[in-house]
């Protein structure tokens, strides 16, 4: 029988390593519970390894104005793919050489990191919406900008209350 409590509740207050989070899910998946964050873990690992780097060669280069995508020829887009394999090494240096007990933490603080930086690109999102000049006839409607600052808002209030609570 799975028992339906968060890990906190459950007494798992410090996961160090990919261990302790596995044996942390046992009280909510039963016995398996480490094939189960294993595939979890496996499936995230494979996506951040191909999506993330392959996303941000096509953003810089569209940003800096280089020929990109991956149905180009290298010739046709030398840079997009040069930058594609050094992010793809700089991030098997990093699982490579980071020891393991801070891979956790690295995880973590890039989690935050996102968080935080969330607030500015909303913003930033919100007003190119809005900008008619932009967007045309596209731009937002009068119902939808007010759930989306809302929730701009909202997002703002809790990452404040992150930065001034902690952890």
């Amino acid at each position: 029988m799975v028992h339906h409590c968060g890990l906190y509740v459950a007494g798992h207050h410090d996961i160090k390593d990919g261990a302790d989070a596995a044996r942390a899910l046992e009280p909510l998946a039963g016995r398996w519970a480490f094939l189960l964050f294993g595939a979890g873990l496996f499936n995230a690992s494979l996506f951040a390894a191909s999506i993330l780097p392959l996303s941000t060669a096509y953003t810089v280069c569209e940003g800096l104005g280089f020929e990109s995508g991956l149905d180009k020829k290298f010739g046709e887009a030398p840079v997009f793919y040069w930058l594609y394999t050094v992010l793809v090494g700089a991030g098997a240096a990093a699982v490579l050489f980071i020891p393991n007990r801070l891979l956790i933490k690295v995880s973590v603080l890039s989690q935050v990191l996102n968080g935080v930086l969330l607030p500015p690109v909303l913003i930033y999102m919100l007003l190119l919406i809005n900008k008619r000049s932009l967007m045309g006839k596209y731009v937002n409607g009068r119902v939808f900008n007010w759930i989306a600052w809302i929730t701009t808002a909202i997002v703002i209030a809790l990452t404040g209350a992150y930065a001034v609570l902690g952890q």
